[in-house]
Protein backbone atom coordinates (compact mmCIF):
# COMPACT_ATOMS: atom_id res chain seq x y z
CA UNK A 1 0.00 0.00 0.00
CA UNK A 2 0.85 3.19 -0.98
CA UNK A 3 -0.41 4.91 2.40
CA UNK A 4 0.42 3.52 5.69
CA UNK A 5 0.65 6.05 7.50
CA UNK A 6 -0.81 9.88 8.96
CA UNK A 7 0.02 12.25 5.84
CA UNK A 8 -0.44 12.10 1.87
CA UNK A 9 -0.55 8.65 -0.08
CA UNK A 10 2.80 8.57 -2.08
CA UNK A 11 3.18 9.25 -5.12
CA UNK A 12 3.65 5.83 -7.73
CA UNK A 13 7.16 5.11 -9.12
CA UNK A 14 6.54 2.28 -10.87
CA UNK A 15 4.38 0.16 -13.10
CA UNK A 16 3.02 -2.92 -14.13
CA UNK A 17 5.71 -5.06 -16.20
CA UNK A 18 8.66 -3.47 -14.05
CA UNK A 19 11.19 -5.32 -12.21
CA UNK A 20 12.01 -4.39 -8.67
CA UNK A 21 14.77 -5.14 -5.67
CA UNK A 22 14.26 -5.18 -2.01
CA UNK A 23 14.40 -1.62 -0.84
CA UNK A 24 14.27 -0.04 -3.71
CA UNK A 25 11.75 3.18 -3.84
CA UNK A 26 8.15 2.28 -5.17
CA UNK A 27 6.37 5.18 -3.82
CA UNK A 28 7.92 8.81 -2.91
CA UNK A 29 6.61 11.01 -0.06
CA UNK A 30 4.60 14.39 -1.50
CA UNK A 31 3.86 17.01 0.76
CA UNK A 32 4.95 18.23 4.55
CA UNK A 33 3.62 15.03 6.27
CA UNK A 34 4.09 11.99 4.30
CA UNK A 35 6.67 8.75 3.68
CA UNK A 36 8.32 6.80 1.57
CA UNK A 37 7.08 3.09 0.86
CA UNK A 38 9.91 0.82 -0.56
CA UNK A 39 9.74 -2.94 -1.89
CA UNK A 40 9.95 -5.56 0.91
CA UNK A 41 10.36 -8.25 -2.01
CA UNK A 42 12.27 -8.25 -5.04
CA UNK A 43 10.14 -9.33 -8.46
CA UNK A 44 7.37 -8.26 -11.00
CA UNK A 45 5.21 -5.67 -10.78
CA UNK A 46 1.74 -7.30 -11.38
CA UNK A 47 -0.36 -4.08 -11.16
CA UNK A 48 -0.94 -1.33 -9.73
CA UNK A 49 -4.56 -1.11 -7.98
CA UNK A 50 -6.40 0.29 -5.34
CA UNK A 51 -6.39 -2.59 -2.35
CA UNK A 52 -8.37 -2.76 0.69
CA UNK A 53 -6.59 -2.53 3.92
CA UNK A 54 -7.44 -3.19 7.71
CA UNK A 55 -9.16 -0.27 8.50
CA UNK A 56 -11.39 -1.10 5.41
CA UNK A 57 -10.59 1.93 3.05
CA UNK A 58 -9.27 1.18 -0.78
CA UNK A 59 -5.55 2.54 -0.99
CA UNK A 60 -3.46 2.67 -4.41
CA UNK A 61 -0.97 -0.74 -3.81
CA UNK A 62 1.11 -2.17 -5.70
CA UNK A 63 1.53 -5.77 -6.26
CA UNK A 64 4.30 -7.84 -6.93
CA UNK A 65 4.85 -11.25 -7.72
CA UNK A 66 7.87 -12.25 -5.11
CA UNK A 67 10.44 -14.17 -7.52
CA UNK A 68 11.65 -15.24 -3.67
CA UNK A 69 15.34 -14.33 -4.52
CA UNK A 70 15.56 -11.51 -2.27
CA UNK A 71 17.61 -9.44 -3.93
CA UNK A 72 18.14 -6.12 -2.22
CA UNK A 73 19.37 -2.80 -3.77
CA UNK A 74 22.59 -1.01 -2.74
CA UNK A 75 22.10 0.49 0.85
CA UNK A 76 24.79 3.23 1.90
CA UNK A 77 25.65 2.31 4.75
CA UNK A 78 27.16 5.25 7.14
CA UNK A 79 29.43 3.14 9.75
CA UNK A 80 30.71 6.69 11.14
CA UNK A 81 27.02 8.52 11.63
CA UNK A 82 28.13 10.20 14.77
CA UNK A 83 29.90 12.84 12.45
CA UNK A 84 26.45 13.24 10.96
CA UNK A 85 24.81 16.70 11.18
CA UNK A 86 20.80 16.90 12.88
CA UNK A 87 20.02 17.62 9.30
CA UNK A 88 21.96 14.96 7.61
CA UNK A 89 20.58 12.24 9.96
CA UNK A 90 16.74 13.37 9.71
CA UNK A 91 17.40 13.39 5.49
CA UNK A 92 18.19 9.58 6.11
CA UNK A 93 15.12 8.40 8.13
CA UNK A 94 12.80 10.19 5.98
CA UNK A 95 14.61 8.34 2.99
CA UNK A 96 14.20 5.15 4.67
CA UNK A 97 10.30 5.94 5.18
CA UNK A 98 10.79 5.64 8.90
CA UNK A 99 7.42 6.15 10.81
CA UNK A 100 5.90 5.10 14.10
CA UNK A 101 5.63 1.44 14.20
CA UNK A 102 3.72 1.53 17.77
CA UNK A 103 0.25 2.02 16.07
CA UNK A 104 0.06 6.03 14.69
CA UNK A 105 2.52 5.36 11.74
CA UNK A 106 3.50 9.34 12.14
CA UNK A 107 6.14 10.01 9.90
CA UNK A 108 9.40 10.02 11.83
CA UNK A 109 11.11 12.69 10.00
CA UNK A 110 8.46 15.27 10.66
CA UNK A 111 7.57 14.47 14.44
CA UNK A 112 12.09 14.79 15.19
CA UNK A 113 11.96 18.41 13.98
CA UNK A 114 9.68 20.55 16.70
CA UNK A 115 9.42 24.20 16.24
CA UNK A 116 9.48 23.61 20.12
CA UNK A 117 12.30 22.93 22.64
CA UNK A 118 12.42 19.67 23.65
CA UNK A 119 13.87 18.75 26.94
CA UNK A 120 12.86 15.48 27.32
CA UNK A 121 12.47 12.22 25.01
CA UNK A 122 10.47 9.35 26.57
CA UNK A 123 10.89 6.12 24.81
CA UNK A 124 7.43 3.92 24.63
CA UNK A 125 8.21 0.59 25.51
CA UNK A 126 5.14 -0.15 27.30
CA UNK A 127 3.45 -2.31 25.13
CA UNK A 128 0.03 -2.46 27.01
CA UNK A 129 -2.35 -4.13 24.49
CA UNK A 130 -3.38 -7.34 25.57
CA UNK A 131 -1.17 -10.25 23.67
CA UNK A 132 1.47 -8.24 22.02
CA UNK A 133 4.72 -8.74 22.82
CA UNK A 134 6.74 -8.31 19.50
CA UNK A 135 8.28 -4.95 21.75
CA UNK A 136 9.07 -7.04 24.12
CA UNK A 137 11.08 -9.40 21.84
CA UNK A 138 12.61 -6.76 20.21
CA UNK A 139 14.20 -5.74 23.25
CA UNK A 140 15.34 -8.72 24.44
CA UNK A 141 17.09 -9.44 20.91
CA UNK A 142 18.14 -6.23 19.74
CA UNK A 143 18.83 -4.02 22.62
CA UNK A 144 22.56 -2.72 21.41
CA UNK A 145 20.65 -1.18 18.03
CA UNK A 146 17.53 0.28 20.11
CA UNK A 147 19.79 2.25 22.48
CA UNK A 148 22.05 3.38 19.36
CA UNK A 149 18.34 4.27 18.01
CA UNK A 150 17.74 6.40 20.46
CA UNK A 151 20.79 8.25 21.10
CA UNK A 152 20.45 9.09 17.40
CA UNK A 153 16.97 11.01 18.44
CA UNK A 154 18.98 12.62 21.33
CA UNK A 155 20.79 14.17 19.26
CA UNK A 156 18.82 15.21 16.68
CA UNK A 157 16.36 16.56 19.31
CA UNK A 158 19.41 17.69 21.27
CA UNK A 159 17.24 16.51 24.46
CA UNK A 160 18.85 16.57 27.90
CA UNK A 161 16.99 13.13 29.11
CA UNK A 162 16.08 9.90 27.96
CA UNK A 163 13.56 7.97 29.35
CA UNK A 164 12.57 4.88 28.58
CA UNK A 165 9.28 3.63 30.01
CA UNK A 166 8.69 -0.41 30.51
CA UNK A 167 5.54 -2.38 32.25
CA UNK A 168 6.55 -4.00 35.34
CA UNK A 169 5.68 -7.15 33.76
CA UNK A 170 8.99 -7.04 31.37
CA UNK A 171 11.38 -7.68 34.30
CA UNK A 172 13.70 -8.69 32.16
CA UNK A 173 13.86 -6.24 29.38
CA UNK A 174 14.15 -3.64 32.25
CA UNK A 175 16.97 -4.96 33.96
CA UNK A 176 18.49 -5.74 30.27
CA UNK A 177 18.03 -2.15 29.71
CA UNK A 178 18.94 -0.87 32.44
CA UNK A 179 22.14 -2.39 32.65
CA UNK A 180 22.80 -1.26 28.67
CA UNK A 181 22.06 2.47 29.99
CA UNK A 182 23.84 2.90 33.17
CA UNK A 183 27.10 4.62 31.89
CA UNK A 184 24.79 6.76 29.82
CA UNK A 185 24.14 10.40 30.24
CA UNK A 186 20.78 11.12 30.77
CA UNK A 187 19.54 8.46 30.39
CA UNK A 188 17.16 5.72 32.71
CA UNK A 189 14.95 3.16 32.46
CA UNK A 190 11.55 3.62 34.62
CA UNK A 191 8.68 1.12 35.26
CA UNK A 192 5.31 1.63 35.19
CA UNK A 193 2.39 -0.44 37.26
CA UNK A 194 0.60 -2.88 34.24
CA UNK A 195 -2.12 -0.20 33.75
CA UNK A 196 -4.40 0.17 30.55
CA UNK A 197 -3.81 2.38 28.12
CA UNK A 198 -0.22 2.94 30.09
CA UNK A 199 1.12 3.09 26.46
CA UNK A 200 -1.31 6.25 25.57
CA UNK A 201 0.83 9.02 24.75
CA UNK A 202 0.14 11.74 27.10
CA UNK A 203 -0.37 9.16 29.32
CA UNK A 204 3.43 7.95 29.58
CA UNK A 205 4.38 11.60 29.54
CA UNK A 206 2.35 11.94 32.57
CA UNK A 207 3.54 9.20 34.68
CA UNK A 208 7.29 9.76 33.53
CA UNK A 209 7.27 13.53 34.36
CA UNK A 210 3.95 14.56 35.60
CA UNK A 211 3.92 16.97 32.64
CA UNK A 212 -0.05 17.54 31.16
CA UNK A 213 -0.63 18.00 27.13
CA UNK A 214 -3.47 20.48 27.19
CA UNK A 215 -6.24 18.87 24.64
CA UNK A 216 -5.55 20.33 21.21
CA UNK A 217 -1.56 20.40 22.40
CA UNK A 218 0.90 18.16 20.92
CA UNK A 219 3.79 16.67 23.02
CA UNK A 220 6.82 18.73 22.14
CA UNK A 221 4.21 22.00 23.74
CA UNK A 222 5.81 20.41 27.06
CA UNK A 223 9.05 19.92 25.66
CA UNK A 224 8.67 15.90 25.44
CA UNK A 225 8.88 13.92 22.09
CA UNK A 226 7.43 10.27 22.63
CA UNK A 227 9.16 7.44 20.42
CA UNK A 228 8.06 3.80 20.27
CA UNK A 229 11.05 1.28 21.22
CA UNK A 230 10.75 0.03 18.01
CA UNK A 231 10.81 3.06 15.90
CA UNK A 232 14.28 3.48 17.47
CA UNK A 233 15.37 0.44 15.96
CA UNK A 234 14.08 1.59 12.56
CA UNK A 235 15.78 4.97 13.05
CA UNK A 236 19.01 3.12 13.99
CA UNK A 237 18.76 0.72 10.80
CA UNK A 238 18.06 3.35 8.22
CA UNK A 239 20.66 5.93 9.96
CA UNK A 240 23.65 2.70 9.86
CA UNK A 241 22.94 0.86 7.14
CA UNK A 242 20.73 2.92 5.00
CA UNK A 243 17.76 -0.07 5.70
CA UNK A 244 14.55 1.04 4.84
CA UNK A 245 11.52 -0.04 6.72
CA UNK A 246 10.12 -3.34 4.63
CA UNK A 247 9.72 -5.26 7.68
CA UNK A 248 8.86 -5.52 11.42
CA UNK A 249 8.46 -7.96 14.23
CA UNK A 250 4.76 -8.72 14.22
CA UNK A 251 3.31 -10.98 17.06
CA UNK A 252 0.61 -13.61 15.92
CA UNK A 253 -1.64 -15.10 19.40
CA UNK A 254 -4.65 -16.00 20.36
CA UNK A 255 -6.35 -18.56 18.47
CA UNK A 256 -3.75 -20.00 16.14
CA UNK A 257 -2.18 -23.26 15.75
CA UNK A 258 1.19 -21.83 16.64
CA UNK A 259 1.24 -18.73 18.08
CA UNK A 260 4.68 -16.72 17.84
CA UNK A 261 6.56 -13.57 17.63
CA UNK A 262 7.77 -13.32 13.74
CA UNK A 263 9.30 -10.68 11.47
CA UNK A 264 7.42 -10.11 8.66
CA UNK A 265 7.65 -8.15 5.54
CA UNK A 266 5.70 -5.07 4.88
CA UNK A 267 2.46 -5.56 2.62
CA UNK A 268 2.47 -9.71 3.45
CA UNK A 269 -1.22 -10.40 2.65
CA UNK A 270 -2.30 -11.76 6.30
CA UNK A 271 -3.55 -15.36 4.87
CA UNK A 272 0.19 -16.03 4.04
CA UNK A 273 0.90 -15.02 7.87
CA UNK A 274 -1.57 -17.10 9.09
CA UNK A 275 -0.14 -20.31 7.41
CA UNK A 276 3.25 -19.82 9.31
CA UNK A 277 1.41 -19.60 12.62
CA UNK A 278 0.15 -23.16 11.90
CA UNK A 279 -3.37 -21.72 10.28
CA UNK A 280 -6.66 -20.99 12.65
CA UNK A 281 -8.01 -23.07 15.15
CA UNK A 282 -11.81 -23.97 13.99
CA UNK A 283 -13.48 -22.22 16.65
CA UNK A 284 -11.84 -18.85 15.44
CA UNK A 285 -14.71 -16.44 14.76
CA UNK A 286 -12.56 -12.68 14.08
CA UNK A 287 -9.05 -12.20 13.55
CA UNK A 288 -7.89 -8.59 14.60
CA UNK A 289 -4.90 -6.44 12.98
CA UNK A 290 -3.41 -5.28 15.67
CA UNK A 291 -4.40 -5.90 19.50
CA UNK A 292 -7.29 -6.74 20.46
CA UNK A 293 -8.23 -3.02 22.56
CA UNK A 294 -7.49 -0.83 19.55
CA UNK A 295 -6.85 -3.18 16.67
CA UNK A 296 -8.86 -3.36 13.60
CA UNK A 297 -11.13 -6.44 12.84
CA UNK A 298 -11.21 -7.50 9.56
CA UNK A 299 -13.06 -9.51 7.06
CA UNK A 300 -10.82 -10.67 4.51
CA UNK A 301 -7.40 -12.37 4.29
CA UNK A 302 -6.04 -10.89 1.51
CA UNK A 303 -5.52 -7.55 3.82
CA UNK A 304 -1.80 -6.93 3.73
CA UNK A 305 0.14 -5.91 7.04
CA UNK A 306 1.26 -2.25 6.90
CA UNK A 307 4.53 -0.64 9.28
CA UNK A 308 1.66 0.45 12.25
CA UNK A 309 0.16 -3.01 13.50
CA UNK A 310 2.29 -4.96 15.42
CA UNK A 311 -0.27 -7.70 15.71
CA UNK A 312 -2.21 -10.03 14.30
CA UNK A 313 -4.84 -11.81 16.85
CA UNK A 314 -7.40 -14.91 16.00
CA UNK A 315 -10.22 -14.31 18.54
CA UNK A 316 -12.86 -17.25 19.73
CA UNK A 317 -15.97 -14.55 20.06
CA UNK A 318 -16.48 -11.89 17.69
CA UNK A 319 -17.06 -8.13 18.65
CA UNK A 320 -20.13 -8.14 17.18
CA UNK A 321 -21.83 -11.80 19.11
CA UNK A 322 -22.80 -9.33 22.31
CA UNK A 323 -26.20 -8.04 22.27
CA UNK A 324 -26.29 -4.54 22.63
CA UNK A 325 -28.27 -3.37 24.95
CA UNK A 326 -29.81 0.34 26.65
CA UNK A 327 -27.80 2.46 28.37
CA UNK A 328 -28.79 2.11 32.25
CA UNK A 329 -26.25 5.43 32.83
CA UNK A 330 -24.35 3.31 35.20
CA UNK A 331 -21.59 6.01 34.39
CA UNK A 332 -18.68 3.25 34.10
CA UNK A 333 -17.41 4.72 30.72
CA UNK A 334 -16.95 8.12 31.44
CA UNK A 335 -15.28 6.84 34.83
CA UNK A 336 -12.72 4.56 33.38
CA UNK A 337 -11.91 7.29 30.55
CA UNK A 338 -8.56 7.67 30.99
CA UNK A 339 -9.18 11.50 28.82
CA UNK A 340 -12.52 11.97 31.20
CA UNK A 341 -14.79 12.07 28.15
CA UNK A 342 -18.46 11.24 28.37
CA UNK A 343 -18.69 8.57 25.77
CA UNK A 344 -22.17 7.48 26.35
CA UNK A 345 -23.32 11.38 25.91
CA UNK A 346 -21.25 11.15 22.79
CA UNK A 347 -23.06 8.04 21.82
CA UNK A 348 -26.44 9.81 22.35
CA UNK A 349 -25.74 12.23 20.18
CA UNK A 350 -24.35 9.83 17.28
CA UNK A 351 -27.72 7.90 17.78
CA UNK A 352 -29.85 10.91 17.43
CA UNK A 353 -28.52 12.47 14.55
CA UNK A 354 -26.37 15.03 16.56
CA UNK A 355 -22.93 13.58 15.53
CA UNK A 356 -21.59 16.87 14.76
CA UNK A 357 -22.68 18.29 18.40
CA UNK A 358 -19.62 15.72 20.05
CA UNK A 359 -16.90 18.55 18.96
CA UNK A 360 -18.07 20.57 22.58
CA UNK A 361 -17.97 17.21 24.10
CA UNK A 362 -14.34 17.18 23.24
CA UNK A 363 -14.12 13.93 21.09
CA UNK A 364 -11.60 14.91 19.10
CA UNK A 365 -9.20 14.02 22.31
CA UNK A 366 -10.20 10.39 22.40
CA UNK A 367 -7.64 8.07 22.00
CA UNK A 368 -9.51 6.00 21.10
CA UNK A 369 -8.11 3.05 23.45
CA UNK A 370 -11.28 0.68 23.59
CA UNK A 371 -11.37 1.49 27.63
CA UNK A 372 -15.18 2.46 27.70
CA UNK A 373 -16.44 -0.32 25.11
CA UNK A 374 -15.15 -3.09 26.79
CA UNK A 375 -16.39 -1.77 30.30
CA UNK A 376 -19.98 -1.52 29.40
CA UNK A 377 -22.56 -3.56 31.12
CA UNK A 378 -24.51 -3.01 27.94
CA UNK A 379 -22.13 -3.83 25.22
CA UNK A 380 -22.56 -0.70 23.39
CA UNK A 381 -20.96 0.50 20.82
CA UNK A 382 -19.21 3.19 22.72
CA UNK A 383 -15.58 3.51 21.08
CA UNK A 384 -17.30 3.27 17.92
CA UNK A 385 -19.32 6.40 18.31
CA UNK A 386 -16.03 8.36 19.12
CA UNK A 387 -14.01 7.19 15.97
CA UNK A 388 -17.46 7.86 13.62
CA UNK A 389 -17.84 11.29 15.50
CA UNK A 390 -14.25 12.37 15.23
CA UNK A 391 -14.19 11.26 11.29
CA UNK A 392 -17.20 13.65 10.16
CA UNK A 393 -15.63 16.39 12.27
CA UNK A 394 -12.73 15.77 10.85
CA UNK A 395 -14.50 15.95 7.20
CA UNK A 396 -16.59 19.02 8.59
CA UNK A 397 -13.27 21.18 9.44
CA UNK A 398 -11.75 20.32 6.06
CA UNK A 399 -14.36 21.68 4.16
CA UNK A 400 -13.95 24.81 6.28
CA UNK A 401 -10.38 25.10 5.18
CA UNK A 402 -10.91 24.35 1.81
CA UNK A 403 -13.88 26.48 1.57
Amino acid sequence: PLCQYVGKTSVCLVEKGDLVKVGQLIGEAQGDISANIHSSVSGKVVAVERVMVAHGNYVNSVIIDNDFNDTWVELEECKDYSNLSKEEIIEKIKKAGVVGLGGAAFPTHVKLSPEEEIDTLIINAVECEPYISADHRLMLEHPDEIINGISIAKKVLNAKNVIIGIEDNKPDAIALLSDKVKDLEGFSVMSFPVVYPQGGEKQLIYAATKRKVKIGKLPASVGVIVLNVATCFAIYEAVRYGKPVVERIVTIAGNFDKPKNLKVRIGTPVEEIVREAGGLKDSTKMIVMGGPMMGEPIIRKDIPLTKGYSGIIALEEAYSDAEELPCIRCGRCGYNCPMKLSPSEIDRNVRNKKILDNEKYQVMSCIECGVCSWSCPSKRRLTQSCKLSKYYIKQKNSKKMKG
